[in-house]
C-alpha cells in the first residue's frame, strides 16, 4: 500500500474512534447498546439467553402542539398591545381597570349565552363539522333520557349533577321499598357533599337563590355562630345545614363503608361544620374503619377552627397526624400544606413547628409547592406585625425556587406570587422584587399569578416598589413595558408615580403622565387632578415646560366642566383655580388667566393673596393699567382686606392718569368702609 492510502487508512480509523468517543458520551447510545462502545469488556445490558431484541427508533414522535410551542417561543411579549383576550375584537380594546372587567365579563357572557342556546336547543346544532371531532364544541346532554323510577335513573341523575332529581329519585325507591346499592348510595352522597345539598349552577345560567335558602343559611348561622362577630361574608357562601339531605341519607343508609364516612366529613369541613366533621370521625373510629388522605388532609385544614388557644390548636393538629400514622396512611403535598395553612392560626407556635413540618417533608421525599412557601412566608411575614423579630425566610425561599419551573399542584398555588410581592414591599427591598419577577419567566410561571385580581395586586406592589426605591429613568422603563398590557393601575399607583417624578426632579413628564391618567379613566379623582395641579405649579420652570404646563392645565380645566367619559364634573377648588392660573400667567397667556380668574366668583371661591400679587406682577411687566386696576377691582369684590394694599401698590409702581387715581381713591373708600362694618360687627 502506498504512503498516501495508509495515511487515509489512519485518518479514517482516527475519525471513527472519535465518533466511538462521542457517541460513547451520549446518554441514549449507552442505552440502546447496553455498554460502553470503547470498553469491549463491559458487560451486557441483557442477561445471557434473553431473546429481547433493541429496536432503535427511526423518528421521533413529536407532541401536536410542537410547532406552536416552538413558533410562540420566537415571540415576544408587546408591551404596547392589549391582553390577549381581546386579540379578536381591537375595537373593545380595554383602556381602563373598569373596561377590562367589564369587556372580559361580556366576552364571558356571551360564550355562555351561545353555551345555553346551544345546550337548550341541541336539536338544531347535531351537524359536525369538526375533522377530527372536537366533543366540547357539540351540544351537552342536561336532560335526562331514563324517566322510570330506577336506580339507573338515578344514576343518570348523578351523572347530570342534577342534586335535587336526584334526592327525590332516592326517597322515591326507598318508599316504593327499592333497595338502592350502597355504591351508588355513595356516589348520591358523594354529589350532596360536593355541592353542598344544592343543584350547581351551570356556566350558561345565572346563579339564584331562593328565598327560602337563604333564610335556612341565616337561621343556621344564628345557631352555630353564638357569641361571636358575625362577618357580611358569612352569609354569601353555602354552609352545612342542620339535617340535610347528605346527612339524612346517610342515616337511611342500611349499611356505610369508609367512602360514606369519608364524604360526609369532607363535606362537613367544606361548608364550615368544623366540630361534626370531628364527631363523625370519631364514629368511623367507632366502626373500625380508617379514613383516607383526603379525609385527613380536610381534618387537618379544620382543626384550628375547632379550637380557641394556640397550644390546643397545635395538639389537635399533632393528635391528627399521629392517628394517620397509626392508620398507616401516607401523608402527600396536601397534608404538609394543610398543616402548614393551619399554622397561620396558631401564633408563636407557629414558625418553630413550621420548619420542623418542612424538615418532615422533606425526608419523604414530597416536593413542596408554591403554596408550601406561601404559608412559610404567611407565618414569617404577619401583616402588619413588625413586633417580631427579623427574619431571612423570604431570601431562602427564593434561594430554593430560583431557576425552577412550576406546575399547579395545590389550590392556593396562585397567592404566592402576591403575598411574596407584599413582603417585598415590606422590606422595601427592589433587588428581591427583581428576583421574584424574573422567577415569572421561569417555564410556564407566570400561569401561576391568579386571575385578573392577583396579577393586579402583584404589579401594583411591585410599581409601588419601584417609585419608592427606584430612579425615575428605571421606573419609566418599568411604566412603559407593563401599562398596559399587564397591568392597569390604579390611582394610588399614579399618585406614587407622581411622586417619584417629584422626588427626582422630572416634573416636565406630568403632561404625557395626565394622558394616561385620562386613558386610565382616573379624571374622576380629586386627590388626584389636584396633585397634577399642585406639582406644576409650584415652582416655576423653563418656558418650553411652562408652555405644556399651561396646555395641561387646560386640558384637566375640561375636567371640572364636562367630566370625562358621561362623569359628573368635579367641583371647582380653590387650589384647583388657583393652580390652574399661576400656570397660564407664568406661561404669558395673560387673557386665558383672567378668564379662569373670573370663575372665582361664579364658583363662590376666594382667590388667594399670593396669586393675585402674581398677577399684579404680571401687569407691571406688561405696564398694563387698566388690568392692575381692574384686578385692584376684583380684589374688592370679594371684600378682600388686602384690596388696600394693593391699591397703594398700583399707585406707587405705576404711572396712571387722573380719571385712574380717582377711581383707586373710591375703591380705597369701598375698602376702608367695608373693613370698618366689619370691625364694628366684631366688636358688636
Amino acid at each position: 500500500m502506498s504512503a498516501p492510502g495508509v495515511r487515509a487508512g489512519f485518518q479514517l480509523l482516527g475519525s471513527t474512534r472519535r465518533l466511538l468517543h462521542k457517541l460513547d458520551k451520549c446518554a441514549v447510545f449507552r442505552n440502546y447498546t447496553g455498554s460502553s462502545a470503547l470498553n469491549q469488556n463491559a458487560a451486557p445490558a441483557l442477561p445471557a439467553g434473553s431473546s429481547e431484541e433493541i429496536v432503535l427508533p427511526r423518528k421521533k414522535k413529536w407532541d401536536k402542539i410542537a410547532v406552536l410551542q416552538a413558533l410562540a417561543s420566537t415571540v415576544n411579549r408587546d408591551p404596547t398591545a392589549a391582553h390577549y383576550m381581546f386579540q379578536d375584537d381591537p375595537y373593545l380594546f380595554p383602556k381602563t381597570s373598569a373596561e377590562f372587567k367589564l369587556y372580559s365579563l361580556s366576552q364571558e357572557s356571551g360564550r355562555n349565552t351561545a353555551k345555553y342556546i346551544i345546550n337548550t336547543y341541541p336539536k338544531y346544532f347535531q351537524k359536525d363539522y369538526a375533522e377530527p371531532h372536537i366533543p366540547c364544541l357539540m351540544p351537552e346532554a342536561f336532560e335526562p333520557q331514563i324517566n322510570d323510577i330506577s336506580e339507573d335513573a338515578l344514576n343518570e341523575r348523578i351523572q347530570l349533577r342534577q342534586v335535587k332529581a336526584a334526592v327525590d329519585i332516592f326517597d322515591q325507591l326507598i318508599q316504593g321499598g327499592t333497595t338502592v346499592s350502597l355504591e351508588t348510595t355513595n356516589k348520591l352522597l358523594d354529589l350532596l357533599c360536593f355541592y353542598g345539598d344544592r343543584d350547581p349552577v351551570r356556566d350558561d345560567q345565572p346563579e339564584h337563590k331562593e328565598a327560602d335558602e337563604v333564610e335556612a343559611v341565616q337561621e343556621d348561622f344564628q345557631k352555630r355562630q353564638k357569641g361571636r362577630l358575625r362577618k357580611a361574608s358569612d352569609l354569601i357562601g353555602v354552609v352545612w345545614r342542620e339535617n340535610n339531605n347528605a346527612e339524612r341519607i346517610f342515616n337511611l343508609m342500611p349499611e356505610k363503608n369508609e367512602h360514606s364516612f369519608c364524604s360526609l366529613i369532607r363535606g362537613m369541613v367544606k361548608y364550615g361544620a368544623y366540630t361534626k366533621a370531628f364527631s363523625m370521625y370519631a364514629d368511623l373510629l367507632n366502626n373500625r374503619m380508617t379514613a383516607d388522605v383526603h379525609t385527613f388532609n380536610a381534618l387537618l385544614a379544620a382543626a384550628p377552627n375547632t379550637r380557641e388557644k394556640y397550644n390546643e390548636k397545635w395538639e389537635l393538629i399533632v393528635e391528627t397526624l399521629n392517628q394517620m400514622s397509626e392508620q398507616k396512611v401516607q401523608p402527600n403535598l396536601l397534608t404538609f400544606n394543610a398543616v402548614l395553612k393551619s399554622l397561620r392560626k396558631c401564633g408563636s407556635l407557629a414558625r418553630t413547628q413550621s420548619l420542623q413540618t418542612l424538615n418532615e417533608m422533606k425526608a419523604l421525599g414530597i416536593e413542596p409547592s408554591l403554596a408550601t412557601f406561601d404559608h412559610l412566608l404567611g407565618i414569617f411575614y404577619k401583616a402588619a406585625s413588625s413586633v417580631r423579630g427579623p427574619t431571612d425566610m423570604i431570601f431562602e425561599v427564593l434561594d430554593e425556587i430560583e431557576g425552577k419551573s412550576f406546575v399547579a399542584r395545590d389550590p392556593d398555588d396562585v397567592y404566592f406570587f402576591s403575598n411574596a410581592m407584599r413582603v417585598c414591599l415590606d422590606l422595601k427591598d427592589v433587588e428581591l422584587a427583581y428576583r421574584l419577577h424574573q422567577l415569572l419567566g421561569e417555564g410556564e410561571n407566570w400561569k401561576l399569578l391568579g386571575d385578573a385580581f392577583q396579577q393586579s395586586v402583584f404589579y401594583g406592589r411591585f410599581f409601588n416598589l419601584l417609585c419608592m426605591m427606584e430612579h425615575i429613568d428605571m421606573v419609566m422603563k418599568w411604566y412603559k413595558d407593563l401599562i398596559p398590557s399587564l397591568y392597569y393601575p390604579n390611582s394610588q399607583g399614579m399618585m406614587d408615580l407622581l411622586q417619584a417624578l417629584d422626588t427626582d426632579s422630572r416634573l416636565d413628564l406630568i403632561p404625557q403622565i395626565w394622558k394616561d391618567i385620562k386613558q386610565l379613566g382616573h379624571t374622576n379623582k380629586a386627590d388626584l387632578v389636584e396633585e397634577v395641579l399642585a406639582l406644576m405649579a409650584r415652582d416655576k420652570q423653563s418656558p418650553e415646560v411652562q408652555a405644556s404646563f399651561a396646555d395641561c392645565s387646560l386640558a384637566v380645566k375640561s375636567v371640572y366642566e364636562v367630566g370625562d367619559r358621561g362623569r359628573t364634573a368635579l367641583e371647582w377648588t380653590a387650589s384647583a383655580l388657583g393652580n390652574i392660573t399661576f400656570l397660564l400667567l407664568r406661561a404669558g397667556r395673560m387673557q386665558e388667566a383672567w378668564g379662569i380668574l373670573q370663575l372665582f366668583k361664579e364658583n363662590n371661591r376666594i382667590p388667594g393673596e399670593a396669586l393675585l400679587a402674581e398677577f399684579l406682577e404680571c401687569a407691571k411687566e406688561r405696564r398694563d393699567n387698566d388690568l392692575a386696576i381692574d384686578l385692584v377691582k376684583l380684589a374688592a369684590s370679594f371684600s378682600l382686606t388686602t384690596t388696600a394694599k394693593f391699591a397703594s401698590r398700583v399707585k406707587e409702581e405705576f404711572l396712571l392718569s387722573e380719571e385712574q387715581k380717582k377711581s383707586l381713591e373710591e375703591l380705597d373708600v369701598l375698602s376702608s368702609d367695608s373693613s370698618g362694618s366689619d370691625s364694628d360687627s366684631d366688636s358688636e
